[in-house]
């Protein structure tokens, strides 16, 4: 569900204004609460027979195939394929799955594109839904509470920490991920790149940018 727009409209939604203190978008390299959650909650399903050590292990597997080349990959096609970019904007899942990419889930995909006229972020205020299949494991960033709880009330801050500003006059859209649907962002394809190949796109293409925090750069050697 789309939470919020950009914080200039944060009045509207009765939070606090901004000269109060507010902890920093960091990167913590201790596991986190839910890394510790995980590890116990699976100690335990093992010890009550539940399920098994080796299908466990299978499932880590499948997740640890996933990485953000299968999202790049994708964002790749749409900005050289109209038609596929029109099909994965209609069903995210669908465009996803005609580059071979599978589904081990039954979570919904929505590809939502950015344009001159709007940026998109993608957040989970609860925990740390987030489109798997395509991406791989979320950054341990996209965890923390501070990010959950800021990129709703002051999106246009938070990426300014990220070093991406947006004029004034571009709309932040901000999407909240569930449980069941999983956001996906199209980024702009930068200028000067109208000669490369769809491969050489992709490797252009960040996990953080199909998140929204930053944009997809290009710098000729000349810049």
């Amino acid at each position: 569900m789309n939470v919020g727009t950009d914080d200039n409209d944060h009045d509207d939604h009765d939070h606090p204004g901004h000269s109060h203190p507010h902890d920093e978008i960091s990167i913590a390299d201790a596991p986190g609460y839910y890394d510790l959650m995980e590890t116990a909650v699976r100690e335990l399903l093992i010890e009550r027979r539940l399920f098994g050590a080796d299908e466990i292990r299978r499932q880590i597997e499948v997740l640890d195939s996933r990485s953000p080349a299968l999202g790049a990959k994708v964002v790749a096609r749409a900005w050289v394929d109209e038609g596929f970019r029109q099909r994965l904007l209609d069903d995210g899942r669908k465009g996803c799955e005609e580059l071979g990419i599978t589904f081990y889930d039954d979570t919904q995909l929505i590809v939502l594109e950015n344009t001159p006229k709007v940026h998109n972020l993608i957040v989970c205020t609860l925990c740390s839904c987030y489109p798997r299949p395509v991406l791989g494991l979320p950054p341990d960033w996209y965890k923390l509470k501070p990010y959950r709880a800021r990129a709703v009330y002051e999106p246009r801050t938070v990426l300014e920490e990220f070093g991406t500003h947006i004029p004034d006059d571009v709309e932040i859209i901000v999407s909240d991920s569930t449980a069941m649907v999983r956001y996906l962002v199209l980024p702009m394809r930068p200028a000067g790149t109208e000669a490369m190949s769809e491969e050489d796109l992709a490797t252009l293409v960040t996990r953080d940018a199909m998140i929204g925090v930053i944009p997809v750069e290009y710098r000729t050697e000349a810049a």
